[in-house]
């Protein structure tokens, strides 16, 4: 039996539908997703005949108009972030590609934001303000993100105790949403690599420094 127009395209849907259950890259995923919904949209009103009662009572119709602005927003949304993340260079802050990926939250002087041993499931930028690492009496700057070695340590717990020392503005980002950037661009492992080594190593300077004194 011949295979109408129609029928190629609701097939051609198909493919790219389980094609984007097989993408490991996210861009993949996205596109063939669009490539789906805009296929699938068409079918559903060529196989309707363009009848509107008939196709606001079509599932297949009504999830693929939801799907196709949503799937459109996140591979735009992923199109920027690995662009940002492709145009870093290695002198380049973190922050400036990070920042808009981050949510706002003030905090008052005296204001404790995590204790030794706490659970760490977030990482902070400072924005304004400054920070108190109880344990070695150092501070914290705007510009300098905290908390990323918790967050990636084998047993993921705060390993100082940090105080806000006056008003801040603090960006925040949960590791939920890390894994998610990390997933959508492995480079950013890169950057937050390069991150730990050199707070390790003013660690190391500092430390250095105290025995000399």
């Amino acid at each position: 039996m011949p295979i109408d127009f129609v029928t190629i395209i609701g097939l051609l849907g198909g493919f790219f539908y389980l094609a984007s259950h097989s993408q490991k890259d996210m861009i993949s995923l996205r596109v063939l997703s669009v490539a789906s919904n805009v296929l699938f949209i068409p079918y559903s009103m060529l196989h309707a005949h363009f009848e509107i009662p008939e196709l606001i009572g079509t599932p297949e119709f009504l999830l693929n108009v939801i799907l196709l602005p949503i799937n459109s927003k996140r591979l735009l949304e992923i199109i920027r972030l690995t662009k940002q993340i492709e145009q870093a260079t290695v002198e380049s802050p973190i922050s400036e590609w990070l920042l808009p990926h981050m949510h706002l939250k003030k905090h008052r002087a005296g204001d404790v934001l995590f204790r030794k041993g706490d659970k760490a499931h977030e990482i902070i930028y400072v924005a304004a303000g400054r920070l108190k690492l109880q344990e070695v009496d150092h501070y914290i700057e705007p510009g300098e993100l905290i908390g990323e070695i918790g967050l990636f340590s084998g047993e993921k717990v705060r390993t100082m105790t940090v105080v806000c020392e006056t008003d801040c503005e603090l960006y925040k980002m949960t590791d939920e949403m890390m894994y998610h950037l990390y997933y959508q661009n492995p480079k950013l492992g890169f950057f937050f690599m390069r991150l730990i080594v050199e707070r390790l190593l003013r660690d190391v300077r500092r430390h250095t420094s105290e025995s000399a004194t």
